[in-house]
């Protein structure tokens, strides 16, 4: 083959490779992940969580985020012991909430307690991709200067758990659009003053309603921003405090399927984890089966 026609044809085989590379890095941006929060079938895991897994695994679930860590146990089980519960169901936890507080960061060594390094740990060892606070001090909802020093926290957080290959991050529920700190609301403070690349957003889209927060919104000011989303569906309440509860997807205010279109879209969201916290008179496991099935409709 003469030289000429071989720097042709090792070109286009380049070319083609590239263009192979790019449908490929395409494919694997449009992937996403559908789940559900446990708390949304917090009585029953509370009794029997093996089989409350098996029977989500059985609806068709894939995956699943926890809620219930305490004394480095997930709903009783060690970290080791609950990947093999998950694995043997075929399940995985991209996510899991746990909150952290002023009480896991040491003010006098300027580092995170050992409680906050050895729940960094298990979210590894049960193959986390994100560690996610779902709350906020109360003192830090009240005071700028605190706020914004503890969103420096968030983000030596996100710096620890970038080292176990995972990433911090943070729920929000109705206070941060509620409230304000010298005319700012508090989740726009949070966002201002925390690092993207350190700190992921996972956007409740049911809880921030009865705060006057309204997903569509900050999916256009903070585009990219959300990772994570919480799929929710909200109607009028009674018993409530903010006057709203979640109920079935598609049953509610909150316009769910446009809503995971734009995050999917421009949000930068991967993960759509359901959850659902009231259940107007059905079992919540039934809920959950209804809620997959709503999401497979929509293409999920």
């Amino acid at each position: 083959m003469e030289r000429r026609e071989f720097l042709q044809k090792g070109a286009l085989a380049l070319a083609g490779t590239a263009a192979f590379s790019s449908d490929l890095f395409a494919a694997a941006k449009e992937k996403h992940v559908v789940g559900v929060q446990l708390y949304s079938i917090r009585e029953d895991m509370k009794k029997d969580p093996l089989s409350s897994l098996k029977k989500l695994a059985e609806m068709g679930y894939t995956h699943v985020e926890h809620a219930n860590y305490i004394d480095r146990k997930f709903y009783g089980y060690s970290a080791k012991e609950f990947r093999k519960v998950l694995d043997d169901l075929g399940l995985k936890m991209p996510s899991g909430h746990t909150v952290m507080g002023k009480k896991h960061w040491d003010e006098t060594t300027k580092d995170f307690t050992d409680s906050w390094k050895q729940t960094v740990e298990d979210a590894a060892i049960c193959g986390q991709k994100y560690v996610i606070s779902p709350s906020l001090d109360i003192s830090m909802r009240k005071d700028l200067e605190q706020l914004k020093y503890f969103m420096d926290v968030f983000n030596k957080s996100g710096e620890l758990c970038k080292k176990s290959g995972m990433k911090f991050g943070y729920h929000n529920h109705d206070f941060e659009f509620s409230l304000k700190l010298s005319s700012m609301k508090v989740y726009d403070i949070i966002m201002q003053n925390t690092d993207p690349s350190l700190v992921a957003q996972q956007l409740d889209i049911g809880n921030m309603y009865g705060g006057g927060g309204r997903a569509a919104d900050l999916l256009k000011q903070y585009p990219g921003r959300f990772e994570l989303m919480h799929v929710k569906d909200e109607i009028k309440s009674s018993t409530e405090h903010i006057g709203w509860e979640s109920a079935i997807l598609g049953t509610g205010v909150i316009g769910v399927k446009d809503i995971i279109d734009t995050g999917k879209k421009s949000g930068g969201t991967t993960q759509f984890i359901i959850e659902q916290e009231s259940y107007q008179g059905k079992a919540p496991l039934d809920c959950m089966k209804e809620d997959l099935a709503i999401m497979k409709k929509w293409g999920y």
